[in-house]
């Protein structure tokens, strides 16, 4: 969070692929007090710009060093080759690492997918983005294997993917520095996750149970003394109640007593 504390700034780093918009329209909706600032990092790099605090959270692609950041994955990809329209890749509706070994197959410097070696035939060199790796996929040179996102973050029209099954995928997530939790970030977290604006989670929801403890208060006073009052009279009520049984009490001794003296006078003229 940058700015002072009446004009606070939310900022959100995501990684190419990601798309963020529906949960930026939600903050927007329910802060809008509060601009949330979009920043587009490569995938490598994103973890640097939140130990940097150059943003308070980014959706980001796993793995990340969970000694330092909290993390919440959202979703694992399907993995896609790419390849050109006419390739006989796209005669099946998806394929295997085996389908691919005798396809140059390039692997980006950017590449996400964390494996050594891709399947199939190395190229003559590793291309330096997945952006130039495209190109050459479109030139006909060799294939690509990325997640289904950057497929089609580089969607061109001579060129199509299909399904991997077997290959290594990707998951992203939402993370943030773990001692750098704050209040705005909690909130993003109940954005991401799908709680309601009136959620008993969220942050706006605790402030209004804080506005109104007042008024409860004083409601329960209130109830206290109604209750007092109650049971003052209740309390005297019961007295009455007690002289009642003492009432009672009293006859029944005075009964007690005029059974034992009619036994007792029995007894004297036997």
């Amino acid at each position: 969070m940058t700015g002072s504390d009446t004009s606070p700034t939310f900022r959100l780093a995501y990684v190419p692929g990601v798309t963020p918009g529906k949960w930026v329209r939600i903050w927007n909706e329910r802060l809008p007090d509060v601009p949330l600032t979009l920043v587009q990092v490569p995938a490598a790099d994103a973890c640097g710009v939140l130990r940097e605090g150059a943003a308070d959270a980014g959706v980001v692609r796993l793995p990340v060093d969970r000694t330092f950041f909290s993390a919440i994955p959202l979703y694992t990809e399907t993995t896609v080759v790419i390849v050109p329209k006419d390739h006989l890749v796209t005669a099946a509706d998806e394929v295997s690492l085996a389908d691919l070994a005798d396809e140059v197959v390039f692997h980006p410097l950017d590449d996400v997918l964390g494996w050594e070696r891709p399947p199939g035939e190395p190229a003559f060199e590793r291309p330096a983005t997945t952006a130039d790796a495209v190109e050459l996929v479109a030139a006909g040179v060799g294939l690509l294997v990325v997640p289904q996102s950057l497929a089609r973050l580089h969607h061109r029209r001579d060129l199509t993917y299909r399904p991997v099954v077997d290959a290594p995928q990707s998951s992203v997530a939402l993370a943030w520095p773990e001692e750098a939790t704050t209040d705005l970030v909690d909130d993003f977290i109940g954005i991401v996750r799908g709680r309601t604006v009136n959620s008993t989670r969220g942050r706006s929801r605790a402030a209004d149970r804080s506005q109104d403890a007042p008024a409860e208060g004083a409601r329960r006073k209130s109830a206290a003394g109604a209750s007092a009052g109650g049971t003052s009279r209740a309390a005297k009520g019961g007295k009455g109640t007690q002289g009642g049984k003492g009432t009672q009490g009293g006859k029944g001794g005075r009964g007690g007593r005029g059974a034992q003296g009619a036994r007792r006078g029995r007894t004297r003229r036997r």
